[in-house]
């Protein structure tokens, strides 16, 4: 199995060369994965007890991406994007590269990494023509909705995991890691700013802009649809539904609402939502199915688990097995590493807010912005702008490579000198309620 995924992986990263979409070679992949699974299993019904669980784990990421997919289609059908886009005025790329990615460090924090990097790549194509300057900008999403996600427990699913569990704690976590998450961020901005890509007067898109007209009750569908992706940690929060439910709940609010608003203009069908749907990139989606079906079929073989046993045996100090876990997440999906982790110390060995839990969740968040493929914004990025692996890796892993390095020297520098966030934050209601 672990030759089949390497096989699979390797034809996903020579895409190009191979001709083949990654898409179908991810799908093929993951049947492929669970063939064998089902022949070395005890028995069919195990492996297939097995399938039903990863699929419904993976159908909950899937289904919240075509749903944030679609809202964020909505909004730009009415250009409602032109509400921010008009309030970024710099066109100098050095400028454009610290907004962007302080804006999505911040967003990813409330929402989460992947709906923030859906998010913030589309408000990029109406921002940036295409160009190697916007996959940059892209690849700057990618590291800073990882980073803004590692210091939140709602930021990215790993911290979420951790949190529900138990094994972090809200307010230490914002306290302890939103300085190392930071840094993660800002070492690779700053080596970014000092090539030759990021230098003089970027694209001047205000012809671009200027002739785009918002659509009628374009800025009430903006409000609404931006408004429906902050309110999914809050759904989840309060009713304990998975957050894919929320996402559903936002899109079919705008359905009703697009509905109403556009009801007998016949002229307007492009804005309604089943338009939207015919627009959004279902290939991107069927990639992320097959990446994490594959992922899932080693987790279920116990192929995971003997990893994370290997390290345990051979890697006796608690850091190297964190930075471990963060390396090998560039290239596997968190999430499984995360569990077995989880499953492989309680409480009682690393309780709550260790060190140990609180260097899992900084390096399983930023260390997948090492490769494009190693997390989800980083494949949501890469099918939406038809990224190509190569170029992620020749020009954008060696800065999520510093980043990754500098937050976490930045981590053991707060805990030996106690620093965090100021003690006020415990009185926001939000952080002090959890």
């Amino acid at each position: 199995m672990a030759l089949l995924f390497g096989i699979g992986y390797v034809s996903i990263i020579f895409e190009e060369s191979l001709a083949f979409n990654k898409s179908g070679v991810g799908l093929l992949m993951a049947v492929s994965l669970w063939v064998v699974r089902s022949v070395g299993a005890p028995s069919t019904d195990i492996a297939v007890s097995e399938l039903q669980h990863a699929f419904a784990e993976v159908s909950e990421i899937v289904f919240f991406l075509l749903g944030a997919m679609t809202i964020v289609e909505i909004v730009d059908s009415h250009q409602g994007f032109k509400l921010v886009t008009d309030n970024i005025t710099t066109r100098k790329p050095r400028t454009l590269l610290w907004v962007v990615g302080f804006v999505t460090f911040l967003l990813s924090s409330i929402l989460d990494n992947l709906t923030s990097t859906i998010f913030m790549v589309s408000l990029l194509r109406k921002l940036v023509p295409r160009s190697e300057f916007r996959k940059l900008l892209g690849a700057v999403v990618v590291i800073a909705a990882n980073a803004g996600g590692a210091w939140t427990p709602i930021g990215d699913v790993t911290t979420t995991m951790l949190w529900i569990h138990g094994q972090i704690s809200t307010l230490e976590t914002m306290k302890t890691l939103f300085i190392p998450s930071a840094v993660s961020v800002a070492v690779p901005l700053a080596l970014m700013s000092l090539t030759s890509g990021v230098s003089g007067e970027g694209p001047d898109t205000s012809d671009v802009m200027a002739s785009e007209r918002m659509a009628p009750r374009g800025q009430l569908v903006f409000s609404v649809g931006v408004g429906a992706l902050v309110f999914v940690p809050v759904f989840k929060a309060v009713t304990g539904l998975p957050p894919y439910m929320g996402m559903l709940l936002g899109l079919g609010v705008l359905w009703i609402l697009t509905d109403a608003i556009h009801h007998g203009e016949s002229e307007r069908h492009k804005l309604k939502v089943p338009q939207a749907l015919s627009r959004i990139d279902t290939q991107a989606a069927l990639f992320f199915l097959g990446i994490l079906l594959s992922v899932s079929s080693l987790e279920a073989a116990g192929i995971l688990r003997e990893l994370a046993n290997y390290l345990d045996a051979h890697i006796p100090n608690v850091e190297l097995i964190a930075i471990s876990i963060g390396v090998v997440s560039a290239i596997i999906d968190n999430v499984p590493l995360v569990a077995a982790t989880m499953g492989m110390y309680d409480l009682t060995t690393f309780p709550q807010d260790s060190e140990f839990w609180q260097l899992v969740a900084y390096c399983a968040s930023t260390g997948g912005s090492m490769l494009v493929i190693g997390s989800a914004a980083g494949v949501a990025f890469m099918g939406m702008e038809k990224m190509d692996f190569f170029w992620y890796l020749r020009k954008v892993s060696g800065f999520a490579l510093a980043g990754y390095a500098a937050g976490f020297a930045a981590y053991l520098a707060v805990q030996s000198l106690h620093i965090s966030l100021p003690t006020t934050v415990a009185q926001v209601p939000f952080i002090s309620g959890s």
